[in-house]
């Protein structure tokens, strides 16, 4: 061991515009995915390559020449720049990612199609690492530390950390609260990790017993045609009109498929034989047939329907009554299948379909009862939470999210599965629990794509899961699996690729050199439990490298027990330990949720804070107290919303660490980063913090003390991101780290403002994190306009606005933030000189058009064409724009001239910042922004001293968050 408190890589370096590249590369296409996040839905995964550079550096020590010295035949220790080399190597980036952005960005720009994927090696996670280059680590490591350092990740989630840490040899340990998370960790990290790709024959030779099973039992509840296959039977939920009490199905439209050439819609058929139907049949028409008009007339809308029978309005409280006092049915509309000829195509439901409908429906009424008490059912109710649009439309227990046939079919896996057990034990005795561990995670699988709230994904012609989005949203339509010879039979599919790949990937990674069969030896211990009081001894760990919940983004438990209820019936006979609840654990899970604290009214949301802020220190407590002396703990982070930072801020400064660097990483997938209105935080700050021991001096130190520090570094992280391509609400975030860790230097700091009885009362985080935004302002606003004075503060909070953004509408709490930082503005002096408007947590910048003052209020901020002069730069900008877009730009010409703006520094300084911060993107050669193209037009016939930047051409938007049979989470 080299000394006491040994100097980590991760301190003084971390390749952030490598890793931002690699980990959008990582994420960038559903089919591409590494093969853990097609094991088990987790949400919110971090990226494999991030983490495995930030597990990594944290306990590589800095380069030093006595690292060279002491490894004298090591090339990759050789200098600083061949060991920074080698760990670009060790998380398997083989090449230049920044150089290979570079000339695909080229290549796009010039419309050039590059041969190969542009970067010239596959995706950092897909490439091994020799086992010289691990056993160089390891002794490098045990030279450090003593031992090889044990990575611990408290809050472990979906597993990214442990996986890439034990990818690499190091010892880890892997905790979750959530039993679900739990078990994920054990199937994708400790089995894989421990059996490698030996187990695979074994998963697959029981797992096909048990798909046959589930097929002979169900098969005929599925009728086929010959040569038929099913890929989704498609269904709508139906409520009877209020007046005539005939079936009116809820369709958003009647669309199958919108392939020109190849359409597909359903007709509805109201009346047969001059008689009128009291529910509607449904006909599949194909090709030229389709009537487009009707296709894309739905019945329902904004939660609101017409009755097909009077065209008259239906309620969107009675459809919820209905559905609340079971008058909601549910109707087969059309099936999606394949024929013996490989074509595609739909039908209309058949006799034999409903009839198979039926004898389904039959044979639950004749089972549930029983397995119900046997324990093959869920019998818990859907609980109170965030989320109650469920219990709005009727799902009051979480069995009625699935149609009886839907039941039958998950109901048949599970007690099969519960048949298997006793089985597979007999046959392969200490083996056989892992076997079944994985065998099991077909069932969340097929609960992902086979329920009420599972749906037909018009656009890319397959199902669509139902954790599409983060949350429970209600389907008027939804698409159901064929549940005999195809569900169980995918997922088994699934369940080879994924295992396989985890384990390919594991097993190539330090494979034993020709001529031995030394396999890698790993240890990987999984837990379940509250990550405030871990099974650990006290100092057992080098690394804590940890993934918290990002306070509000994710209820995790909330989302999880759609898992839960049923996987404690088959992974909970194998580890009843992890199950214990009949529901998940929301008491002590550590997120800011408001639906804990709903009885308290208006104070649910700061009591939430104050919950996540309590729990976050306990877990960071209790890290301190396992993590070694000179050990490192790791955070990674993401959040646009200041009070986050300021909860989790305050947690580790109560827990006593420091915060000794930081560093961005662009993490997130890049589809949607210049969407014009969308938002979000595409960069995590990993936080590195060590334990902070007691300044030696017992002087209070007060904000005012460490202003100075606070703004210079904020100023400096800022600058020095900037060249790595962060920019946005990512570069505001950027500075947040290094303005934790001059306070956390420093600590305890006082504010300078006392209590309410004349007291010194501790520093919040966020009075810092203010200072730390006010520089950026002032840096950003001297980038946009070229000088740093301010103009006025309407016109800095819209250049600022568009520059921090890029989007039209962001979340309302960021806007005040920023408003306050431009000069003291709140969001109600912004809406009221008609700069934004606000709604339901978020403001929206208006256009020209929609600021335009007329009457009594022209003499108010806005734009008024007849207005003598302007008080705010911004608006004379936004009149000119008006004037150009209403009466052409001869008219805005005569304005510029009348008001002298052509020659006026002012004006032409805004209109550079404005041109320099609007996105300049257009889709089909439309500009997205429209005051973009106005301004490009303007500043080309008047303005030849406004340098317009290069506009940039995209594809047509699409939803980034749509997946088909892919978990993109």
């Amino acid at each position: 061991m080299t000394n006491s408190r040994p100097r980590v890589l991760i301190e003084d370096w971390l390749p952030v515009a490598e890793l931002g590249i690699e980990s959008r590369r990582e994420r960038g296409a559903a089919s591409a995915l590494p093969p853990l996040s097609f094991l088990h839905i987790w949400w919110a995964r971090r990226p494999l390559v991030a983490s495995a550079a930030v597990a990594l550096a944290g306990v590589m020590p800095t380069w030093t020449e006595e690292l060279a010295e002491a490894f004298p035949d090591a090339p990759e220790v050789r200098s600083e720049l061949a060991y920074r080399a080698w760990l670009l190597r060790l998380v398997g980036i083989l090449g230049d990612p920044v150089k290979g952005r570079r000339m695909i960005d080229a290549a796009n720009a010039a419309g050039v199609k590059l041969q190969g994927n542009g970067y010239g090696y596959r995706q950092a996670f897909r490439n091994a690492v020799a086992r010289s280059d691990i056993d160089l680590l390891h002794s490098i490591l045990r030279r450090t530390w003593g031992e090889l350092p044990t990575v611990a990740d408290p809050t472990a989630g979906g597993g990214s950390i442990p996986w890439a840490a034990s990818r690499l040899g190091l010892p880890v340990v892997a905790n979750d609260l959530n039993g679900v998370a739990a078990s994920v960790l054990r199937a994708g990290v400790e089995i894989p990790a421990t059996r490698g790709l030996d187990l695979l024959p074994e998963i697959k030779g029981w797992g096909g017993v048990l798909v046959n099973r589930v097929e002979k039992r169900l098969r005929e509840y599925f009728p086929l045609d010959e040569g038929e296959s099913v890929t989704a039977y498609i269904w709508a939920n139906a409520v009877p009109c209020p007046r005539t009490g005939r079936l009116v199905p809820l369709l958003t439209d009647k669309w199958l498929r919108k392939q020109a050439g190849k359409e597909a819609a359903v007709r509805l058929i109201l009346s047969a034989d001059g008689a009128d139907l009291q529910e509607p049949r449904f006909e599949v028409v194909l090709g030229r047939d389709v009537d487009r008009g009707d296709a894309s007339a739905g019945t329902i809308a904004r939660g609101k329907a017409i009755s097909l029978y009077d065209n008259l309005v239906i309620d969107g409280d009675y459809i919820k009554e209905a559905a609340q006092s079971g008058q909601m049915e549910q109707v087969l509309y059309a099936v999606a299948i394949r024929k013996a000829s490989g074509e595609r195509t739909f039908r209309a439901p058949t006799r034999a379909d409903i009839d198979a409908l039926r004898a389904a429906d039959r044979r639950f009424d004749e089972v549930k009862d029983g397995w119900f008490v046997s324990g093959i059912l869920p019998t818990e109710e859907f609980p109170d939470g965030n989320d109650l649009r469920p219990k709005q439309y009727g799902l009051e227990r979480w069995i009625d999210f699935y149609t009886p046939r839907q039941a039958l079919v998950h109901g048949t896996f599970g007690e099969e599965f519960a048949t298997l057990i006793p089985e597979v034990r007999d046959a392969l005795g200490d083996r056989a629990d892992d076997v079944l561990f994985e065998l099991a995670l077909m069932q969340g699988k097929a609960l992902n794509w086979n329920s009420r709230l599972s749906s037909w994904n018009v656009a890319r012609q397959g199902m669509r899961s139902v954790f599409d989005r983060h949350d429970f949203s209600f389907k008027w339509t939804f698409a159901e699996f064929e549940g005999a010879s195809a569900l169980y039979s995918w997922c088994l599919d699934q369940l080879d690729d994924a295992y396989g790949g985890i384990a390919r990937l594991l097993d190539e990674t330090g494979a034993a050199e020709l001529g031995t069969n030394t396999r890698l030896h790993r240890e990987v211990t999984v837990t379940q439990g509250s990550a405030a009081s871990l099974t650990l001894d006290a100092g057992s760990v080098t690394h804590i490298c940890m993934d918290p919940p990002y306070y509000d983004n994710v209820m995790y438990a909330e989302l999880a027990d759609y898992f839960y209820v049923w996987e404690k019936r088959t992974l909970g006979r194998l580890v009843p330990d992890y199950f214990r609840d009949d529901l998940t654990d929301k008491d002590n899970e550590a997120v800011a949720n408001p639906a804990r604290f709903a009885m308290m009214g208006k104070r649910k949301s700061e009591l939430a804070d104050l919950d996540y802020e309590t729990k976050m220190t306990s877990i960071f407590s209790e890290s301190r107290r396992v993590l070694s002396d000179d050990g490192v703990l790791s955070v990674m982070f993401t959040h646009k919303r200041a009070e986050a930072w300021d909860t989790l801020g305050m947690g580790l400064l109560q827990a006593g660490f420091t915060i000794e660097t930081s560093w961005p990483v662009n993490t997130e997938f890049e589809h949607s980063m210049h969407q014009a209105n969308m938002n979000s935080a595409a960069s995590t700050i990993m936080l590195v913090c060590r334990k902070r021991t007691d300044r030696a001096n017992g002087r209070k130190v007060y904000l005012d003390d460490i202003e100075h520090d606070i703004r210079l570094a904020a100023r400096d992280a800022a600058t020095r991101f900037q060249h790595d391509g962060i920019d946005g609400v990512d570069l505001l975030l950027s500075t947040y780290g290094p303005t934790l860790s001059v306070i956390s230097q420093n600590w305890p700091v006082y504010s300078s403002t006392p209590d309410a009885d004349g007291r010194d009362q501790l520093l919040r985080p966020e009075d810092a994190l203010a200072l730390a935004r006010e520089e950026i302002v002032d840096l950003r606003r001297s980038r946009l306009v070229g000088q740093a004075a301010k103009v006025d503060g309407l016109t800095d909070f819209v250049l600022l606005a568009w520059d921090t953004f890029g989007a039209r509408e962001f979340p309302f709490d960021t806007a005040r933030l920023l408003a306050l930082a431009v000069g003291g503005l709140d969001v109600d002096d912004l809406e009221r000189a008609k700069i934004v408007s606000k709604s339901s947590g978020k403001v929206s910048l208006l256009t020209p058009k929609e600021r335009l003052r007329r009457g009594a209020d022209s003499g108010l901020p806005g734009v008024t064409p007849e207005a003598s002069s302007f008080e705010y730069i911004i608006d004379a900008v936004d009149t000119a724009l008006y004037i150009a877009e209403v009466d052409g730009q001869q008219a805005a010409k005569r304005f510029l001239d009348r008001h002298g703006y052509t020659s006026d520094a002012g004006f032409i300084s805004t209109l550079q910042g404005l041109a320099n911060a609007i996105p300049r993107t257009k889709v089909k050669g439309a500009w997205v922004v429209p005051e973009a193209g106005l301004i490009d037009t303007l500043c080309t016939l008047y303005f030849d001293d406004v340098v317009l930047p290069e506009a940039e051409e995209m594809a047509a938007q699409t939803d980034a968050n749509e997946n088909t049979l892919f978990d993109v989470v």
